[in-house]
Formats: C-alpha cells, structure tokens, sequence
C-alpha cells in the first residue's frame, strides 16, 4: 500500500537529525516518493544533509542545545513545510519522550516508538526491573534511587570489582566509566556525573558487575500498532573503544539456532512488555557460557542498522515508515531468514595513536575507489554525511560514515572489508580507518575471538609499529619521487627522470619514518639513496636502504592505484600522499593492510633527539572542565594536569615530563581553539 493512502497518510518527512543518518533517511524517503525536508543549525548551513533533502529549515546557532535538540524549533521547521512526519534519526531527540508528546500535540506523526515505550526504557533503572519481572535475565548490580556518592560506592564495593558506572539515562558510551578498584571509585563516579549532566541533563547512576570477557549481542525487534512483533536477528557490536562500537557483524558469530531463537524471543518479548512500536535493539551481555544477560534498549534505529539490512535484504528505514504510517510489519518472523554475512565499520574523526582523540578540520578528499581496488558495488556500500570540501567541527559526533560490506560467508565479508578499508580515501583530517585495517586484519579478530574489551586485550599488537623491510621502504621512495616529480615545475632539474644534481653525484636522498618512531631518534631514520639506472628505461631506479640494493619502477594506474616492481616483482598498491601537522605524509594500501610513514627529501638529517616542548596545547577546539594542579605545582611525568571536553567526551591532558605548571591560559569553562596554548610548562632540568 502507498504511504499516501495508508491509515496516517504521509507525503512529506522531516529529519530531525544530521550527518550521515540524515542522508540515509532521505535517500529511503526519496525511493517512496517522499518529500524530504532537512534542519541544520549554523554549522550545517552547507552540509551534505541539506544539499540533499528537498527543503531545508535553519534551526538555530551550532551548539547543539540550540539547535538539534530545541524542541519548539524543530516542530516549527515541520509546520512551517506541512510535515506530516518526522524522523528523528538516533542521537539528538530520538529517546526524548517530550520531543514525542510534543509531535503529537503538534498532529505530526513521530517514526518511533510511544512516549511511554521510550520513558520506560530511557530510565536504565526502571527499565531493568520491569525487565527482570518480564523474564529477562539482567545482570547484577544496583538501579535503585538512592543516588548518595557514599551509597553508589558501598553498592560497588558489595557487587565486586571490576563495577561499570553507567548513566541512568544515558547512552552511546557517555556518562560511563569501568572502575577497576575501590580507590577509583569516586575520581570515575565524578567524571560521569559531569559527562551525564551534559549529555542528557540528568547525573542519575547506576551500577553493573563488569563481566571481564563478554560479548556485545544485540537483537533487532520490530513491533506494529496491530500487536505483531519480529526480530531480525542479531549482530555482534564487541569490538568496542570508550564504550562506543567500532566494528559491527552480522549475524553474531557461533550462535547455534536454538540461542539466537532464545535470545529473539527474550528480545521481542522486552518490548511487548513496554508496549512499543517501531524499530528498536536489545542489547545483551553473552558469556563465554552461553548465558546472556539484558543489558540496555535503544528506543530508536541503531547506527549499526545496515548490517541487519545486508543479511535480510530489509530496508529498515522503508520498514519504519511504514509502521509509523500505521501499516503491518511487512513480514512475519518465518518469512525472515539470513543470507551470509556484513560487516560495520565505523569512520571516525578521530586519531587512535593520541588515545582516538576526536579531530577537527577540511575534508580534502573523501571518495571510495570501488572500481580501482576490485571491488563489487552490491557487495559495499558507504554511508557518509560529508563529502570533499566539506568542514568537520568539534560541535558534534566525530563519526563521519560507515562502510558497509557483504559476502556469502564470514571470510569472504573480511576480505571485502580490509579491500574497502584500503580503497577509502579520505585526507585533511585525521580519521581511524588505518585503525580499523588492523583491527579487521588481526588474527584474534579473524578467528572471531571477541569481546568487549578486544582493544584493550590486543593493544600493543594494534598499536605496535610494523616492522618494515628494505621492499617497504623501496615502494615508499617510488612514491615520494614520483610525487616529487610532479611538484616541480617543468623547467626544474627535479622534472628530469635520472636525479640530475648540479655538483653531486645523481641521487636523491629520501628520509622515512614510521609515525609510531616520529619522536625517536634519528636510528628510527631509514634513508634511502635513489639513483637513476643508466641510461634510464622504463623509469627504473636503483634503490639503496642500508646494505640492500633494489631495482625498481612505478607505473601509474587508474585512481590511486600504482603498479611497483622490485626486482621483477610486481605489486598493485593503492598510493596517497597527505599534508598534517606532523609533517609530510605517504599512505600505502592493499588488502592486507596499510604503512603510513613520514617522509622528507634529505638537504641535512637531524641526528638529534626531539625534546620536550615547553608548552601544551589544545588538540582540538573544546571548553576547558577542569584544572587538576595549582600553578607551581611539581608533577612527574604523565601526571593529569586539565581536563577538556570536546565532541560530546572528556579528554585528559598529562605532564610531557618531569617538571612544573609555570601557569594556566584558561580556566574552567572558558572555549579554546585547536592549537591554543593551555599550559606553560617547565620540565626538569
């Protein structure tokens, strides 16, 4: 049946929501003959989102209290264009009862559950015992009222250690601390208190025994208003870091018939029992054991949908509207069945090697190259709210897009992810997709050894610098010559092919580093020394690293792609060159993985030892939340000094050294931009 004579007839959605999501909604909205209508505050005036929808209606100044989640603004927005509905995304308002009762006040239908559905469950206390009254196994902890600092430490101390803090009416990793000793208790319960307060307006806790090796198995559930209820199987959302998901799957590895029938049910019933309609999740804990525990439900769509939608061949945005305009589910649980297997993974804004600091900037370039890494365009698909030009702010999440992929098994949908993670081109701002590479390409991960804390357990093999061989660093000079080449101008000696020099012999020197070895010293250096084979064919060199010597040649293909032959042996690699703070940048790719390395042509190298800069600054834009020493004060090094709240977390500045904070250049509350000077710093002689 046509949304347009369906019992609430819709013609025109609003999305109440931005970034990638947003885009998502329009893109279903559009393919049901839709009208699409988009907000934005200031800082979105040009975002993707509203290039795309059909209409568009400011909202409001950028931070997001002023915008995204003003209420009155967004119903305004949707009269203004005669919405009939509107869809709130996730995030922003859509767990917010009053924003609910507020579209019904206002006629507009809201595509999600009941007011009643999302305060039953927003409350994580309430909601857990109207769980354990359902049925629902829960694990132990404490949700009561009492909500003294001394009564939340002593119901720790009771439940046993490690304790996961967590927000009452929290969410999406904020508000949420794992407290692995007692003595840690009040600096965690401190940090989420302030976290909940901004986030969600109220600093409730509660209390969980951390399970040390579960995993992250979440179920899909879909209600109507005729009483019918689905699910659509699960995903495993393990792979974590701050308790927000990085890589999602689905289905869930291992799970037998009879457990994912088990835990399905558990799921539907959850929410029959709060009367909801819509698309929803049930998150559990799974134990190595086989038992699972309710843990949380989100009230909305999850950012991890498209796996879901991947295996079943489900739109679940079409299967929202739908619901919302009044109609049945469009199938019943015996017509859902599974098709291999996808995989989620999550683009950030963020760098992983500064512990994923959340990072602004431009985007310079952000494309996926299917065609020049091989890939199947079915078989992937990238959901994105940015494109090239577009400016990343600290006023938001710091998710840029997903990368969605598909295979006819588990095997097959790695492969395809680690091939689509090297064919993501993305520059000007530092992003986690190297990060992901290694983690879709760690054998721990490969064979499905997961759990919530797999980052943690494998971190230094994640983190490790890779060990580069003369081969590596042989493809590396190719690159930066022939990027060198093309830089100068056409009546430069640096055009010429055969590294002409005037009064030195014909060589070029080039310095490569690892990022992992940047602030080592100069043994961390390998210098290779390119000559040009006489006389030159094929644009062969000679390379010399050390005592190795190699022949070799690049080839440019389609894209990005490069064809480099060593010693007769030829590679097709994906070859990017980028410009950061930390200096001059070269990014090799396959589908194995990916070797970013610092580089700079050789007039004089620095055998020096880097030393400690005097100051700290601000690594990104933020507000200041706290100073934690006195001007003065003697620190050791890695001691805590402020704290800076950025993108919606908490992100801690330390000592560089031994030393003392001469003084600081804001105080708490005060705003500051990316690369402002916080702290003065002396470090010991």
């Amino acid at each position: 049946m046509s949304l347009a004579n369906a019992p609430k007839p819709l013609a025109t959605v609003l999305v109440a929501n931005r970034g990638e999501i947003a885009c998502r909604v329009i893109r279903t909205a559009r393919r049901l003959g839709l009208k699409s209508v988009a907000v934005y505050s200031d800082a979105d005036a040009d975002a993707r989102h509203v290039r795309e929808a059909d209409e568009a209606v400011r909202l409001g100044p950028a931070p997001a209290r002023e915008s995204y989640l003003a209420i009155d603004a967004v119903i305004e927005a949707a009269r203004r264009t005669n919405t009939d509905a509107i869809h709130p995304g996730y995030g922003f308002l859509s767990e917010n009862a009053a924003f609910v009762a507020a579209c019904e006040e206002a006629g507009i239908v809201f595509v999600g559950p009941p007011a009643s559905a999302i305060a039953a469950m927003g409350d994580k206390s309430a909601a857990k015992a109207r769980m354990e009254s359902a049925g629902v196994p829960l694990v132990p902890g404490y949700h009561g009222d009492e909500q003294a600092d001394e009564h939340l430490k002593a119901e720790a101390d009771r439940i046993g250690y490690p304790a996961l803090l967590k927000a009452s009416a929290g969410g999406g990793g904020k508000g949420m601390r794992v407290v692995e000793r007692s003595e840690d208790f009040q600096a965690a319960l401190d940090g989420c208190r302030r976290e909940s307060k901004a986030a969600f307006g109220d600093d409730r806790m509660l209390i969980e025994k951390y399970l040390t090796q579960p995993r992250h198995v979440e179920v899909q559930v879909f209600c109507d208003s005729q009483g019918n209820g689905v699910y659509l199987f699960e995903r495993d959302c393990s792979v974590q870091r701050r308790h927000q998901k990085v890589l999602e799957e689905a289905p869930a590895p291992g799970m037998s018939d009879a457990l994912r029938r088990e835990m399905g049910e558990a799921a539907v019933r959850a929410a029959k029992e709060i009367g909801y309609v819509g698309a929803g999740t049930v998150e559990f804990l799974l134990d190595a054991d086989g038992r699972f525990y309710f843990m949380e439900m989100n009230t909305r769509l999850q950012v991890e949908h498209p796996v879901t939608e991947m295996i079943t061949g489900e739109d679940l945005v079409e299967w929202q509207l739908r619901v919302a305009a009044g109609l049945p589910l469009p199938k019943a649980q015996d017509d859902l069945t599974i098709s291999g297997h996808a995989f989620e993974a999550r683009l950030y804004a963020e760098d992983p090697e500064q512990d994923f600091l959340p990072a602004t900037g431009t985007l310079e370039r952000f494309g996926l190259d299917l065609a020049g890494a091989g890939l199947d365009a079915e078989r992937v698909r990238l959901d994105s709210g940015v494109e090239a030009g577009d400016a990343v702010s600290m006023h938001y999440d710091p998710m840029l897009a997903k990368l969605i992929v598909h295979g006819d098994d588990r095997d097959q949908a790695l492969a395809t992810l680690n091939r689509a993670l090297s064919a993501l081109d993305v520059a000007g701002v530092i992003t986690n997709r190297a990060f992901l590479q290694r983690l879709a390409s760690h054998p721990a991960f490969k064979q499905a050894e997961l759990d919530t804390r797999f980052i943690e357990h494998h971190h230094d093999s994640l983190f490790a610098a890779p060990r580069l061989d003369a081969q590596a660093y042989a493809a590396a000079a190719l690159v930066a010559i022939d990027r060198l080449q093309d830089e100068a101008n056409a009546d430069s000696p640096w055009a010429r092919r055969d590294g002409w020099r005037l009064n030195a012999p014909a060589a070029i020197r080039i310095a490569l580093t690892h990022p992992a070895h940047a602030s080592d010293d100069a043994d961390s250096v390998a210098i290779v020394t390119v000559r040009a084979e006489q006389p030159m064919t094929n644009n062969d060199w000679h390379l010399h690293i050390g005592d190795d010597t190699l022949s070799g040649c690049l080839q440019r293909l389609d894209g990005d792609a490069v064809a480099i032959t060593l010693d007769g042996h030829r590679r097709r690699l994906l070859a990017r060159t980028e410009r950061t703070t930390h200096g001059d940048t070269l990014i090799l790719g396959d589908a194995q993985g990916e070797t970013r390395l610092f580089w700079r042509r050789l007039d004089a190298v620095d055998h020096g030892h880097h030393e400690v800069d005097a100051t700290l600054t601000a690594p990104m834009h933020g507000t200041v939340v706290a100073l934690l020493v006195e001007p003065g004060q003697t620190v050791e090094k890695g001691t805590p000094l402020m704290v800076m709240e950025a993108m919606k977390m908490e992100h801690t500045l330390n000592a560089p050294a031994d030393g003392h904070v001469e003084s600081f250049h804001f105080q708490a509350g005060d705003t500051v931009g990316q690369g402002d000077v916080l702290v003065e710093f002396a470090p010991s002689e």
